[in-house]
C-alpha cells in the first residue's frame, strides 16, 4: 500500500500514494512524505510588529513577514482563509528559499522575520530552515500559530524560534471541534511547552460573539494561562469583525471586550491588551508596579516608549520581553 503517516500535528494523516493530508500541502510521493510549499510563499509583507500582534518585541520595530499556502485549522472566521484554505497550486506564490528570505529582510531593515498568515506549522521545513539561517544573520524568529502540533516538531523548532504567539481560541474541545475542527488539548500543551523551552510567548484570544464571550470562557481562560505559563505573558484580546463563514454575526461590543479586560486585570495578568480597537487604552503598555504608560501606541504605530534598559524608566521595575 506504500502509506506514509504524518506525524507534524496531532491529525496524523495516513496517506496512501498521491494522497495529501488535511493541511493540502503534504503528500505522499512514493511511500515518502514532501511538503508542497516549500520556498513558495504565496505572500510576503513588510509589517509593523506590533500587527502580528508582538507587543513586547522589538516596538516600532518592522517583521520580514510571509507565508504558504494551507493549514491544519479550518476556522470558520478566518481573515485569511483565501490562502489558509486553499491548495498550493491555487494559490500565486513566489520562489524564495530560505537565504534568500533573509536577504530580503536585511535588505528591507526588518529586524524580525514573521512565520505569519496560515500557520507555519504546515509549512514547517521551511520555517525551520529560515530560522536557522536567520539566526545566523542575527535577525530574530517570530512566528504567529494556532499552535496545533505534536511535542516533538515543536521542541525542535524552539530552539531556532525566538518568539511564539499562539491563538488561544476557546476554552472548551466543543469550542474547537466545532469551531476549528480541532481539539483545545495539543494547543494547550503547546503553549505550556513554548514557556519550559525559554521562547517568549504571547497569547491572543478573538472573542467572538455567542462562542466564546461569557464571563465563564473568559474567566477559564485567563485563570488556565496564569496558572499554567504566568501573570508576566501577554494577553492579547482581539475584536471579531464578521468574516468568512461567520459573517452573521456582528462585531465583538466594546463592552465585552472592556469586561475581558477587566476580568484578567482582577485575576492578577500583568500585561493586557486590547485588538482591533485603536485608541482604546488597552493598546498602550503599562509598569505592573506603579500603572504608568511605558509604550504609548496608536494603531500600529509607537508614540512613545518609557523603557530604559528593558525597564520602567520611572521605577525601575524590569519588564518581561525581547528589548533590543
Amino acid at each position: 500500500m506504500n502509506k506514509v503517516e504524518c506525524t507534524l500535528c496531532p491529525r496524523h494523516c495516513k496517506l496512501a500514494e498521491g494522497q495529501r493530508g488535511d493541511c493540502r500541502v503534504r503528500t505522499n510521493v512514493d511511500g515518502k512524505l514532501f511538503s508542497l510549499v516549500y520556498g513558495t510563499p504565496c505572500t510576503v509583507h513588510v509589517d509593523p510588529i506590533e500587527k502580528k500582534p508582538f507587543f513586547h518585541i522589538l516596538p516600532g520595530s518592522t517583521a520580514f513577514s510571509l507565508a504558504t499556502a494551507g493549514c491544519n485549522l479550518h476556522c470558520l472566521y478566518c481573515q485569511n482563509w483565501q490562502i489558509s484554505q486553499t491548495p498550493p497550486e491555487k494559490a500565486e506564490h513566489i520562489d524564495m528559499p530560505p537565504d534568500e528570505v533573509v536577504r530580503q529582510a536585511k535588505r528591507h531593515q526588518c529586524r524580525s522575520i514573521a512565520y505569519t498568515y496560515s500557520d507555519p506549522v504546515v509549512f514547517y521545513e521551511y520555517t525551520y530552515d529560515t530560522c536557522v539561517s536567520a539566526k545566523r544573520n542575527g535577525i530574530l524568529n517570530i512566528l504567529v500559530s494556532g499552535g496545533y502540533i505534536e511535542q516533538k516538531p515543536l521542541i525542535e523548532l524552539c530552539q531556532v524560534a525566538d518568539a511564539i504567539k499562539i491563538d488561544l481560541k476557546g476554552m472548551t474541545d466543543d469550542f474547537y471541534i466545532k469551531m476549528c475542527k480541532a481539539h483545545l488539548k495539543p494547543v494547550l500543551d503547546t503553549i505550556t511547552t513554548i514557556k519550559k523551552q525559554g521562547v517568549w510567548l504571547e497569547l491572543c484570544n478573538l472573542v467572538v460573539p455567542t462562542w466564546n464571550d461569557s464571563d465563564k470562557d473568559i474567566l477559564a481562560l485567563v485563570r488556565w494561562v496564569k496558572d499554567n505559563v504566568g501573570p508576566d505573558t501577554p494577553l492579547h484580546f482581539s475584536r471579531f469583525s464578521p468574516m468568512y463563514q461567520l459573517n452573521d454575526l456582528p462585531p465583538t461590543p466594546l463592552e465585552t471586550l472592556n469586561r475581558a479586560w477587566d476580568i484578567a486585570k482582577s485575576e492578577g495578568m500583568k500585561f493586557i491588551y486590547i485588538g482591533n480597537v485603536p485608541g482604546h487604552p488597552g493598546n498602550h503598555t503599562y509598569c505592573p508596579h506603579d500603572g504608568k504608560i511605558l509604550i504609548r501606541r496608536e494603531g500600529y504605530d509607537v508614540i512613545e516608549n518609557h523603557l530604559k534598559d528593558g525597564a520602567c524608566e520611572y521605577c525601575g521595575t524590569k519588564i518581561p520581553g525581547i528589548w533590543s
